[in-house]
């Protein structure tokens, strides 16, 4: 199998992880939101934040911003830009007036109020993989997405409870037409998962269809969707000083219907930015902030994020890199500069490795920890993402989900707390000199919970693993995966909310869904 060493014993592999667990698949952490207690990593200083600030005010006021929506066009002229055919120039005053007014922290409410998930400050939240056109697993190899293989996937964003929100298609399923896609999978997002969903800013049609089922599925009244954030969207600028037509579209008809919007410039030192990456992070500010601006002048008050996605590309290929360090320095830069204009701020669990070996971990594990460091309140493809983006797999998912437990379990205050049986002089003093600590009562009474236990990870010695099978990682979580899917069962829906939205998806269904160019 590609990517897997030749020695494979399956069969010790089920039994060694079964023998582990008992009844549940895995004893997996509660739902929680992390807080991120540590003081971010600020490689600027002061000088270089305004230096980054300065250039990216310059690109807006001296270089312009390309819009490709006339709505938006219009709503620059009279908000006071200069709009010469679509090119767009702002005065840096008017841009931090309008961006001020965007709100620090905010909650989004999906159908269950359990899953309320809080926005900035320093909570960190995890999402899926999203928008993939591929799918890997250790069966079927790379091959293109389904709606069944996106199924699963977003059935591992339910059972999950480290995974806080559901992005988009956990994988494109290219096998639903494009006018109808959007219904198909949203229906699957609400049913099989109840925590905050996506839409796709990818024309009228979609965001009003996705905005109508959030409303249907949560049971809301038209006034009571529109009185608070129920879903999201994320939108990429096209790099370099680009936005397009429907993605600046959905964003806008989110943001007057008071949902949230994440505006996340996708920026590869080198090739779509400038090859400094003091330079590319002042470009991606610069595309995120004229876009935050129309969105706030619109609405003010609209609850925005900026996003980044600032890495590097391969100077030998093009290729684009992710987890590097450029990545990570890029990362925590943005961190500082969306604490300077007090937002939000989206980063991604990202690598560029074609299948879940250790390439893929260490680059994703080094992308979640800039996040952390940075400060980042939502990571967006925190789980089962490869190749750049290209592929979704569900082993990679289960794989870094131990990674996000990990990093759950780092932030619990009870590893730091200082009372004094944490202390534990009392221990100390019994065990003396000789002796251990296997055995004392200080130790049987917090053994359990002392320490993070793996669901995936296997700690045993090399001969223990070697007659267990010798299953390496990604194939034990192939088998978690199939036994997670094979025992899965839906959060409940009431019957009448999941006839409303079945007869909702059928009568768009009929009259075409969503208009493409096919």
């Amino acid at each position: 199998m590609t990517g897997q060493p030749a020695k494979r014993r399956r069969s010790g592999g089920r039994a060694g992880l079964a023998g582990r667990r008992g009844d549940a698949v895995i004893e997996q952490m509660p739902w929680s939101i992390p807080v991120n207690t540590d003081a971010p990593t600020e490689p600027l200083r002061p000088e270089g934040v305004e230096a980054i600030h300065d250039g990216a005010m310059r690109i807006l006021e001296e270089i312009g911003i390309e819009f490709l929506n006339d709505e938006a066009l219009d709503l620059f002229r009279k908000a006071g830009c200069t709009v010469q055919d679509r090119n767009v120039k702002m005065g840096r005053d008017w841009v931090m007036e309008m961006v001020a007014l965007a709100p620090e922290t905010f909650t989004i409410m999906p159908r269950n109020p359990a899953r309320e998930i809080p926005i900035g400050g320093r909570h960190l939240l995890f999402g899926n993989v999203s928008s993939p056109p591929n799918y890997w697993d250790m069966e079927t190899g790379k091959v293109p997405g389904t709606r069944a293989q996106c199924a699963d996937l977003l059935r591992l964003t339910q059972y999950f409870n480290c995974i806080h929100f559901a992005g988009g298609y956990p994988v494109e399923p290219v096998d639903i037409h494009p006018r109808e896609r959007h219904l198909d999978v949203v229906y699957d997002k609400l049913t099989l998962t109840d925590k905050v969903a996506h839409a796709y800013s990818l024309g009228k049609e979609r965001v009003e269809d996705v905005m109508e089922m959030v409303r249907i599925a949560g049971g809301l009244s038209h006034e009571a969707f529109e009185a608070r954030p129920h879903m999201y969207t994320n939108i990429n600028s096209t790099s370099p000083l680009k936005h397009d037509h429907p993605m600046i579209d959905g964003c806008l008809r989110l943001a007057r219907r008071g949902q949230a919007l994440v505006v996340t410039p996708f920026t590869l030192a080198g090739a779509m930015a400038p090859v400094t990456m003091a330079g590319a992070v002042a470009q991606s500010i610069a595309e995120a902030l004229c876009a935050i601006a129309l969105f706030q002048y619109v609405r003010p008050g609209c609850p925005c994020v900026i996003g980044t996605f600032t890495s590097n590309v391969d100077m030998k290929s093009g290729a684009p890199a992710f987890g590097t360090p450029e990545y990570m320095r890029a990362t925590q830069m943005t961190g500082q500069m969306a604490r300077y204009y007090k937002l939000p701020m989206r980063s991604s669990g990202s690598c560029a490795a074609n299948v879940p070996d250790g390439q893929a971990m260490w680059e994703t594990s080094n992308s979640l920890w800039a996040a952390v460091q940075s400060g980042t309140n939502i990571v967006y493809h925190a789980a089962g993402w490869l190749e750049g983006g290209l592929i979704a797999s569900p082993e990679k998912f289960i794989m870094d989900c131990e990674v996000l437990q990990m990093i759950q379990r780092y932030f619990d205050p009870a590893i730091t707390a200082t009372e004094p049986g944490d202390i534990a002089l009392d221990a100390i003093r019994d065990v003396g000199n000789e002796g251990h600590f296997f055995g004392i009562q200080h130790t049987q009474d917090r053994y359990t919970t002392a320490f993070y236990q793996p669901f995936l990870a296997d700690w045993r010695n090399y001969e223990g693993w070697d007659l267990a099978g010798g299953v390496w990682t990604a194939e034990r979580a192939n088998v978690l995966f199939k036994e997670i899917i094979g025992s899965f069962e839906p959060p409940p829906m009431d019957d009448a909310i999941r006839d409303e939205l079945a007869d909702f998806v059928a009568r768009r269904k009929a009259e075409g869904g969503a208009p493409t160019d096919f």
